[in-house]
């Protein structure tokens, strides 16, 4: 269980690479890199978003994929290729008024080190990197593309009493 008070999440973002997806790519026979998502992560995404929580995507890729997959969930803050995550957090917190206490973060690696630190509730999948578990407030139980992504906005959604809580839950 996270360790936080959840009723305070307003937002929760997703880095992609080894939190949405595995850490392993496919590439195709041009060269482009294949994902694969976890559909329960969808699931609960989409819902999240009909609750009320805002649901942001913020990778340093950029892949066309990912920002139709998640456009297709209701997904509005979709933030691709962001080489210094910091700054489009920052600007992410102000366009809405979010401080980092409202804030979930769900990060990996090193590229997501700083916004873990700055955060209110920095959270990881069980495969990340040591440096990324040893700051993190909740560390799945999930690898990342396993579920990490259901699983932590399920927490969230059941500490706000949204789970399974009207006809909503219960479609896409």
């Amino acid at each position: 269980m996270i360790n936080y008070d959840l009723n305070k999440i307003k937002a929760i973002i997703f880095d992609v690479d080894g939190v949405l997806s595995r850490q392993t790519i496919t590439l195709s026979s041009a060269g482009e890199p294949l994902r694969t998502v976890n559909i329960k992560d969808g699931y609960a995404i989409q819902l999240a978003q009909k609750k009320g929580v805002r649901i942001v995507i913020l990778t340093g890729g950029n892949s066309h994929a990912i920002q139709v997959r998640y456009e297709n969930l209701g997904v509005e803050d979709i933030f691709m290729g962001c080489s210094v995550k910091i700054k489009t957090y920052e600007e992410f917190k102000q366009k809405y008024s979010i401080t980092d206490e409202e804030i979930i973060y769900v990060g990996d690696d090193i590229p997501d080190y700083e916004i873990m630190r700055r955060c209110g509730c920095p959270c990881c999948p069980a495969d990340a990197c040591s440096d990324i578990k040893e700051i993190s407030t909740y560390i799945s139980a999930c690898n990342g593309g396993d579920g990490v992504g259901r699983d932590v906005v399920e927490q969230v959604l059941r500490a706000k009493d949204l789970w399974l809580s009207d006809a909503k839950a219960f479609g896409w």
